[in-house]
């Protein structure tokens, strides 16, 4: 393991954390410097999160030593962890809605007068000077609730550093975030970075990890691999170190085919004060790529399209014929499906049996005198993980066990199941690692090729120019440009999602 120049501020040797007989950490080894920005890879499965959890608390290691400024501590809760002055922000931070933006910040130290009661003033005061210190403006006496994603993160910096962490944890923080919200993330963590503190930074894009860090741990399988200078690798060497082989391509797309028949026509979509005038097709053999700022209103066309949101105006046609509006029956009926943006909340039910979660929309077809059996359940499944090459321990363990990225392979596995003419997927490789990504691009790829229809919406742009036969895009709930793909750049499509009206 290489160990930095300066001692290290956390470092973690060989810790081992099992739950029965599932070894979920072999041997995490970090060692993160103070002033510095350390990138912790892997896989989705390699261990990152179980030695996040140890860090933080919620686990404690079964082997191995945790030491913390030279003096080995063995937290027993998250509150020691923090006692200890380590804070984890998550990529969805667990905020209380109905208190303040302050009452957060101070939740449970909050500063009181004489006889007991909360000084608000002073609480008010002391979180301004937080905010002011992050270079941020956010007002400490409105309600958490409604807060951007992007808020919330900042919240949780301006707690820590009430605390006066010298340990950040922040796992995944950019996920949902919009490139103007990431830079902003950015230079705060920079300006802890200089104020002498340590940061941990987990994340599956590269991009922003040779942009931000200054060194990088790769881990696998549940163990350390090796630790890197930012300067001293490239993002193929990490790649070939996170998966144990090379990845020939993340983008398998198969140039040369000809598309077939309409299968998806949009005239004319529209939804007041969300889209309007949108119109496009998307025919048989064919990746349509959807690109745009977030909250550009893309995944907003994919859901009115699908029949869960309603619209004004406009038709939807599948094969040549009118869909019925506002009925997602009907449109798993015409031949649509829908990988939703969010997995775990829209496309998973995380506390039942990946079977039961694989089978969900065919459960009739199944069914046999209005009777299911579970072997047929099991049968169907199993093809399906087979397929997708589901890494679980059980078909019958709850959804919720599984890492990221097979989740997102049970949610494709369940509306294939239902062999769509139209798979619309909506952020098909968020929050999934490279060996994951590589094999979900190339299943699209498949798919494509045997003849469907895919709608693809992606915020990485690398994802967009690389799957896509054209690409669309939105801005502010209108489409400003279309693309074919030796048209599409960069440049021209960054340019399409940013221009004022006048510009266009």
């Amino acid at each position: 393991m290489t160990i930095p120049d300066t001692p290290p501020v956390l470092e973690l040797r060989d810790v081992r954390k099992t739950f029965g007989s599932v070894v979920a950490l072999d041997s995490g080894s970090l060692a993160l410097s103070p002033g510095s920005i350390h990138a912790l890879v892997g896989e989705n499965g390699a261990g990152k999160s179980t030695l996040v959890k140890v860090i933080a608390g919620v686990h404690r290691r079964d082997s191995g030593s945790v030491t913390l400024a030279g003096s080995e501590v063995d937290f027993g809760s998250t509150a020691d962890a923090k006692d200890a002055g380590i804070a984890v922000i998550y990529q969805e931070p667990t905020l209380f809605p109905d208190l303040t933006v302050a009452e957060n910040v101070f939740m449970g130290r909050h500063p009181v007068r004489a006889g007991g009661a909360i000084d608000r003033h002073v609480m008010n005061e002391q979180t301004s000077a937080l905010f002011e210190r992050l270079g941020v403006s956010i007002d400490p006496s409105r309600q958490a609730l409604g807060l951007s994603i992007a808020d919330q993160q900042i919240l949780e910096i301006a707690k820590a550093i009430s605390l006066d962490a010298r340990v950040l944890v922040m796992d995944e923080p950019t996920a949902a975030l919009s490139g103007i919200e990431v830079k902003r993330l950015f230079t705060i963590a920079r300006a802890l970075r200089d104020e002498g503190r340590g940061i941990i930074f987990i994340s599956h894009r590269f991009d922003e990890i040779f942009d931000l860090c200054d060194t990088v741990t790769v881990m696998r399988d549940g163990a350390y691999i090796s630790t890197h200078n930012i300067d001293d690798v490239t993002p193929a060497e990490i790649v070939t170190r996170m998966v144990g082989r090379d990845v020939d391509t993340l983008f398998p797309k198969t140039e040369g085919t000809q598309p077939g028949d309409v299968v998806l026509s949009v005239e004319n979509l529209g939804s007041p004060g969300t889209f309007s005038g949108i119109t496009f097709t998307v025919r048989e053999r064919e990746i349509v790529g959807l690109a745009g700022l977030v909250g550009a209103g893309r995944s907003e066309i994919a859901r009115a399209i699908f029949g869960i949101d309603d619209y004004a105006s406009g038709v939807v046609r599948i094969d040549g014929n009118m869909l019925a509006k506002g009925n997602p029956r009907k449109a798993i009926a015409a031949g649509i499906g829908l990988v939703p943006e969010d997995r775990r909340q829209q496309g998973l039910i995380v506390d039942m049996s990946v079977a039961r979660n694989m089978t969900l929309v065919i459960r009739r077809s199944l069914a046999k005198w209005g009777l299911m059996s579970s072997r047929s359940e099991y049968d169907r499944a199993h093809d399906g993980a087979a397929k997708l090459r589901v890494k679980a321990g059980s078909l019958e363990s709850d959804a919720g066990t599984m890492s990221g990225g097979n989740q997102q392979k049970v949610v494709l596995a369940k509306w294939l199941a239902t062999n769509p003419r139209l798979l619309i997927v909506d952020e098909p490789t968020r929050g999934i690692d490279v060996g994951t990504k590589a094999e979900v691009h190339r299943l699209l790829d498949e798919l494509a090729q045997e003849g469907m229809a895919i709608l693809m919406i992606s915020s990485e742009l690398p994802e967009v120019l690389g799957m896509s036969d054209r690409v669309l895009v939105v801005r502010e709930g209108r489409l400003t440009a279309e693309f074919s793909r030796d048209e599409a750049t960069s440049e021209a499509v960054m340019t399409a999602a940013t221009r004022t009206e006048e510009a266009a």
